[in-house]
């Protein structure tokens, strides 16, 4: 399974910005998509997830009102779409695959090259 995000930019805060993960190989092997988030110092850190089939979503306390995740099967993509971005949200975000719907990165076994978001004060 191949993932590759795009989407990061620098934006002000309280802006908005769409992130994208598109995925190609034997994303069937895979069962949910999720995105992390890793700042500067910091641990990689669950941001939210969503299942290729069905209509589950899940997402982190620091986030929740304010990401929403949504996927396009036709296309095997995932977006995070970002809104009221705050400063500390600024981190390179990860999309990735696995097999279970946690929250642990431990849990997905694919990655993508990670994309940074930038949010100014």
């Amino acid at each position: 399974v191949q993932l590759q995000a795009s989407g990061g930019g620098l934006v002000q805060a309280g802006g908005s910005l769409r992130l994208s993960c598109a995925a190609s190989g034997r994303t069937f092997s895979t069962t949910v998509l999720g995105w992390f988030r890793q700042a500067p110092g910091k641990e990689r850190e669950f941001v939210a997830l969503i299942t290729w089939r069905g209509n589950s979503a899940r997402y982190a306390d620091s986030v929740e009102g304010r990401f929403t995740v949504s996927r396009d099967n036709a296309k095997n993509t995932v977006y995070l779409q970002m809104n009221s971005l705050k400063p500390e949200d600024t981190a390179v975000y990860y999309c990735a695959a696995g097999r279970a719907g946690l929250t642990s990165p431990g849990a997905y076994d694919y990655w993508g090259q990670g994309t940074l978001v930038t949010v100014s004060s």
